[in-house]
């Protein structure tokens, strides 16, 4: 490996730490951030603004990087990103956490894509799954330390650090990239495409009114902002089918490996950060532990999604990417079955044990579907191509959250009606921040009852996508990636073929 290529890669693998770090730490923070700063029916909304932020702006940061080169959107990423944490730590309102955490998505839509886009570039299929250990295992670290670290600084320090300690890595991160990486050249001559900016506009105003149409499920309002969001998402379609060069990458859906990766990810993604996103909330405000302990709980997860990683990517160069995933999605969909059957007594071992089943199904089919992605495209669509099929993972997670926290609410309401208590008499704070006010005995622990049963509906969702996601998994074509990758090679020594389907082996 020369030195530039190890600048780079660790400069990639700060931005690894840092992405995971962000995504455990702020999780098992916000129980006590929200109990600070605002009440219950906020909680999702400091999920879902920063998982729309960053979905919609990932397709747009592939294709911003096809035409203007990895480093400079690299680093306009990195630098929303950072300025974004900065705002967040200091903000003293749930309204202007809400609004730093947008401006913190509107990075992180490009860091995570660009760093796998990088990758791509830098190295070879057999490198890529090789190297795939050690940036699991960087991943994996910053993923321990994050709920460790988040429950620590909440607990210890101030909830306001769990944004701060971005800004070192980050920077970091930024310099040695920005040093070592030198985009390819243009070809003479050729014509710089223009970016399809109106199809930018379109999907993000669409994601949001659909957004905006499920918090609103089942009244008036809800349903025409649906029907709103349909028709922007078909006139979506009627603008990137003659967009020049479209943020959405249209014709690549005609191929089925694709088009299965993007459904596998938006299915699987609701399903996985769906989940995640409560189960701190379970553990700290139905359980009764501390924020350490919360942040603990996600471990088992993380550390089957990065064992399961390393030991897949190893696979794939013997065998065919759809076995792996499909052995992932069935521990994926067993993992999210257990947890429909979580409550008041819980046991640990049930909890963590449903973890990591759905860490370990993540780890096996996420590498697998993406490698085969970028083994099957032309080199001069990697980047729109890496980015869709993320994109589809974060759009899951960001309609996941949205819808669970929606149906959360509405359990809650219901929940508290049928035992006698009206829910504008009683705040959830108590369970989160014990110091936020006093409550007797008995209506602390029908509160608790009524969240578990809310949090129990939000699982038994997760579950329903889970299922459907490993439906879609089977209906993906076989094949060995070594044989995609030898096929595109074949049809083009650049690595410009068209993609390619091959029979599993």
């Amino acid at each position: 490996m020369s030195r530039r290529t190890l600048v780079i890669t660790i400069g990639i693998m700060l931005s690894l730490f840092m992405a995971s770090m962000e995504s455990t730490v702020v999780a098992t923070a916000m129980p006590t951030i929200v109990s600070q700063l605002g009440g219950l029916s906020s909680y999702s909304w400091v999920f879902s603004v920063y998982m729309l932020a960053s979905t919609t702006t990932v397709p747009v940061y592939g294709k911003l990087s096809d035409v203007y080169g990895r480093k400079p959107i690299y680093a306009i990423a990195m630098l929303l990103f950072l300025i974004g944490s900065l705002l967040c730590g200091f903000s003293q309102s749930m309204g202007q956490l809400i609004a730093a955490r947008a401006v913190q998505g509107l990075g992180a839509g490009g860091i995570l894509p660009l760093a796998f886009i990088i990758i791509g570039d830098l190295f070879t299929f057999e490198q890529r799954a090789r190297m795939q250990g050690v940036f699991s295992g960087v991943w994996g670290i910053s993923s321990v330390m994050g709920p460790l670290l988040g429950g620590f600084l909440v607990d210890r320090v101030s909830w306001h650090w769990v944004f701060f300690i971005n800004v070192l890595p980050g920077l970091l991160a930024l310099t040695l990239v920005w040093r070592a990486w030198v985009d390819r050249p243009r070809a003479v001559g050729a014509v710089r495409p223009a970016v399809d900016y109106a199809g930018a506009v379109l999907l993000t105003v669409s994601v949001v009114v659909l957004l905006l149409g499920l918090f609103e499920f089942g009244t008036p309002t809800g349903w025409a902002l649906l029907l709103v969001a349909l028709l922007l998402f078909g006139l979506l379609a009627w603008v990137e089918r003659r967009a020049a060069d479209p943020v959405l990458p249209l014709p690549l859906f005609r191929d089925r490996l694709f088009a299965i990766a993007c459904l596998h990810g938006v299915l699987a993604g609701w399903a996985l950060f769906g989940s995640t996103a409560y189960v701190p909330l379970f553990v700290q405000a139905v359980l009764g532990t501390s924020a350490t302990e919360a942040g603990a709980a996600l471990m088992p997860l993380l550390i089957g999604w990065v064992l399961a990683s390393i030991v897949g990517s190893r696979l794939l160069l013997t065998v065919g990417y759809r076995s792996i995933a499909l052995i992932g999605m069935v521990l994926l969909a067993l993992g999210a079955f257990m947890m429909t059957q979580v409550g008041t007594t819980t046991t640990a071992p049930l909890l963590l044990g449903s973890l990591a089943l759905m860490g370990v199904g993540m780890g096996l089919s996420i590498p697998a579907f993406l490698i085969a992605v970028q083994s099957t495209v032309r080199r001069e669509s990697l980047g729109s191509a890496t980015s869709t099929v993320q994109f589809s993972r974060s759009i899951g997670g960001t309609l996941g959250v949205s819808v669970m926290g929606a149906v959360l609410s509405a359990q809650l309401a219901a929940g508290l009606l049928a035992a006698g208590i009206d829910p504008a008499s009683v705040s959830l704070n108590t369970l989160l921040d014990p110091i936020a006010g006093a409550s007797s005995a008995a209506l602390d622990g029908t509160l608790r009852t009524v969240l578990a049963g809310a949090i129990q509906s939000v699982f038994w969702l997760a579950f329903g996508a889970a299922v459907l996601a490993l439906a879609a998994t089977a209906l993906a074509p076989g094949g060995r990636i070594a044989q995609l990758a030898a096929r595109r090679a074949q049809g083009d020594p650049d690595g410009a073929a068209p993609p390619a389907v091959v029979t599993e082996m």
